[in-house]
């Protein structure tokens, strides 16, 4: 191991910061219509179980290689066997992508964590969202840029990259420690606000009654899964870089649990708040909670916003802690994202933390403009589908059978982990990663796959879902051959433990 590789300074500082990168966008606005879609309370049961067979189990997987190998995702790869690089640069590619959009969500929150006090979105928020502010154009135009999403993308990326030119242990650690103790107590608030609210109980009620017809639904059951894999940031060199970062005698697999269960407490949190407001704006309106519930970015930035105008008082207050707590959950995550590359891009070309922060985040601080145009909604609608369908699922699932099959590294994994770790890993470890998790996402791919060549994606051209969708989770697959190639790490990828 190298010396001088920077290190979390405590065991709570890295906790943090692996469950601020899992506690993103995705907890508050996808996993409460999932859960609703997939049966109710019954759907907690496949939840449960892929969270138990698929989540942690690569989660382990994933901090032991970071932590054996102590690298960025294609130092790890490398390490690991030398024909591997690619995979890891793979996910460093699907990350930066990730990264160009992600940012832009982040200050739509941004902007409306301050229309929230004076209610600028008025009383048709929906229209608000796609004409005043975002100024939708049709598919594959640019039309210029959306004014008010320029200055708020600004801040974040100067937020964002200032935090990571400070480094692991000043920068990101202090910010998370920061961070995500706020956005809990800020969400906390919000859920506790709305399950006050008149029609609050019948929104649970809507949110957890079990439908248990659902549970022998195939369907459900790669839900859950996808639930999981994509909230648990595994997949996309996040908590590989992460981990490697971690002392020599830190608890694994200890780590890994703490990790992925408060991403889930979380999750189960904004399934109270959302659906308690629901229920709330049902009520409000005289119809079931069916009616109302909707997920992404129309959930966020135009169903909210309506339920807070009929908030009884203080309204623009908890307007504000919503997008506030938004803002927040997405922040912890974009750090962690571009972490990936920025390691990835230091230890390659062996240059300095900052010079790889101002290229390699700079760089998707530039190509997230594109995303603040006003044909910024259907570039990113699009690239988001098809990066994390096509992308960090089909990566995931390279990832599982290299790692399990192909080089055999699951017996040296195991070795490493309980030799630092109080639980020990049994063999239902090794059964999950070499059936149930590979045979999962083989099936998910293949699900996507088939459902896209039936009935292409949205309503857009062929063209646009070509080049924007694609072509771009393509180009990440390309773009992780050519940086293989183009240049050998020195003397120190003949480290690790």
């Amino acid at each position: 191991m190298e010396q001088n590789r920077p290190q979390w300074g405590t065991r709570a500082g890295f906790i943090m910061a692996a469950v601020g990168s899992a506690i993103g966008l995705g907890n508050i606005w996808r996993f409460p219509a999932v859960a609703y879609e997939n049966g109710g309370g019954a759907f907690f049961l496949p939840y449960l179980f892929a969270l138990l067979t698929a989540g942690i189990p690569l989660l382990i997987m994933e901090f032991t290689m970071g932590h054996k190998y102590r690298g960025s995702a294609p130092l790890t790869m490398t390490r690991m066997n030398k024909k591997a690089e690619w995979l890891g640069w793979w996910q460093l590619a699907i990350s930066f992508v990730i990264a160009t959009y992600y940012s832009v969500i982040i200050a739509w929150a941004t902007s409306y964590s301050f229309f929230s006090f004076k209610l600028t979105w008025g009383d048709a928020p929906q229209d608000f969202l796609l004409g005043d502010y975002l100024q939708v154009v049709d598919a594959g135009q640019f039309g210029g840029f959306a004014g008010g999403v320029l200055l708020p993308l600004v801040i974040i990326w100067i937020v964002s990259l200032g935090i990571l030119i400070s480094g692991v242990k000043k920068g990101i650690e202090a910010a998370t420690k920061v961070m995500l103790p706020v956005l809990v107590v800020l969400f906390l608030i919000v859920v506790v606000r709305a399950l006050t609210l008149p029609g609050a109980l019948e929104g649970l009620d809507a949110f957890f009654q079990p439908d248990w017809s659902k549970i022998t639904d195939g369907k459900v059951w790669v839900a859950a899964y996808g639930q999981i894999f994509f909230s648990l940031s595994v997949g996309f060199a996040i908590m590989i870089t992460y981990s490697s970062y971690l002392p020599k005698k830190a608890d694994i697999t200890n780590n890994a649990f703490i990790t992925a269960f408060s991403n889930s407490s979380f999750e189960l949190l904004a399934g109270f708040g959302v659906f308690a407001a629901l229920g709330f704006m049902a009520q409000q309106q005289g119809v079931p909670v069916n009616e109302v519930v909707s997920s992404g970015v129309i959930l966020a930035f135009a169903v909210f916003p309506q339920i807070i105008n009929e908030f009884p008082v203080a309204n623009g207050f908890f307007g504000f802690l919503f997008f506030a707590s938004l803002t927040l959950a997405g922040l912890t995550s974009l750090i962690s994202i571009v972490e990936t590359f920025v390691a990835g891009l230091q230890e390659k070309f062996n240059i300095s933390r900052t010079a790889s922060v101002l290229f390699g985040g700079g760089a998707a601080a530039i190509i997230s403009l594109l995303f603040a145009t006003k044909g910024g909604l259907n570039f990113l609608d699009v690239t988001d589908y098809f990066i994390n369908q096509f992308g960090v699922v089909f990566a995931g699932f390279v990832e599982v059978i290299l790692v399990v099959w192909v080089f055999k590294e699951l017996d040296s994994l195991k070795q490493h982990a309980d030799s630092v770790s109080d639980i020990h890993l049994g063999a239902w470890w090794k059964f999950c990663l070499k059936f149930v998790t590979p045979i999962v996402l083989a099936y998910m791919m293949f699900d996507n796959i088939r459902q896209n060549i039936a009935a292409p994606y949205g309503d857009y051209p062929t063209s646009f879902l070509i080049t924007y969708g694609w072509l771009v989770a393509a180009a990440a697959l390309v773009v992780g051959v050519i940086l293989m190639i183009v240049k050998p790490f020195d003397q120190r990828s003949k480290g690790g433990l």
